[in-house]
């Protein structure tokens, strides 16, 4: 008898913890039995908000999901413009389930699938949009009304996942690397060939300012040159108007120191060899201290 008692309470516990279960708070629940999602009497999904709930033992099966907003942020995509050119476009997105049964049915509950099919509708509506404008209208302000496009379209389309887009937002646009080399090397090019031609204006100039600088070296020595002949020749007539002067005051004290001068730089050096007659007029101050001629 005891154990027959044993036996009733274990089963009658058993049956007691597979009739309850607990939602945890950020879930939500739903029962399916034999493969069919719990329905509410008008027909829609039966939600199980948190607490703690009864259920069919060995029947019901509690599928527990978050209810949570989620984010959607994996690798950039690319996407092609208007004007046939490649972008790379990262970007996320932040959704939850709003339609749990629908979730389920679609998605077995699997929330790596259902991001999957999310990030296909999502970039189905980022390609259109993005295929509808060219880049400048892109990256001069339109960002805001592409994501917004995109959010609607995909919006449109995650109805059947049981899920609502909350924001689609693009963090960076990027070229390809290809594409951003190509670019990186035209704008050295063209950096290039600018430097070039500033450094050939700039040797031009050099040239101008140096031939300039040279025209007016060349007229100031000249007319230096011409000043210090000038004045040395105003020098000499002032020299030979002195030495006319002085000469006419006294002609043979002159001829003596002119001779004087003469006898000096003719015999300042052994070396000199001087072939004259004796009786030339050259020495006649040698011959006679009064300078008279023989």
């Amino acid at each position: 008898m005891k154990n027959i008692v044993a036996i009733l309470i274990v089963i009658l516990a058993i049956l007691g913890f597979n009739s309850i279960f607990v939602v945890s708070e950020g879930t939500r629940a739903i029962v399916i039995t034999f493969g069919k999602v719990g329905q509410n009497a008008d027909g829609s999904t039966k939600v199980y908000e948190p607490g703690l709930h009864a259920k069919i033992p060995f029947f019901d099966r509690v599928q527990r999901l978050d209810a949570r907003i989620q984010t959607l942020d994996e690798r950039a995509d690319r996407f092609v413009t208007v004007d046939k050119e490649d972008l790379i476009v990262d970007s996320y997105v932040k959704w939850k389930i709003e339609d749990f049964g629908r979730y389920w049915l679609s998605t077995g509950g699997n929330k790596a699938q259902a991001e999957i099919l999310l990030k296909q509708k999502v970039n189905n509506g980022l390609r259109s949009e993005f295929g509808s404008r060219t880049i400048q209208q892109i990256v001069s302000g339109e960002r805001s009304e592409l994501m917004d496009e995109a959010m609607i379209q995909a919006s449109g389309s995650s109805n059947e996942l049981g899920v609502e887009i909350i924001d689609v937002r693009v963090k960076q646009i990027n070229l390809p690397q290809e594409i951003s080399n190509s670019i990186f090397d035209r704008m050295r090019a063209e950096r290039a060939a600018a430097a070039r031609e500033y450094r050939s204006e700039g040797q031009e100039q050099a040239e101008i300012i140096r031939a300039n600088v040279d025209a007016k070296v060349t007229v100031m020595l000249a007319d230096a040159e011409r000043n210090a002949r000038q004045l040395r020749g105003e020098g000499d007539a002032q020299a030979a108007q002195i030495y006319a002067q002085t000469y006419s005051k006294d002609p043979e004290f002159f001829s003596f120191l002119r001779s004087m001068d003469a006898y000096r730089a003719s015999f300042s050096s052994k070396q000199d060899v001087i072939v004259i007659e004796p009786d030339s007029d050259f020495f006649r101050y040698l011959n006679n201290q009064s300078g008279a001629r023989p």
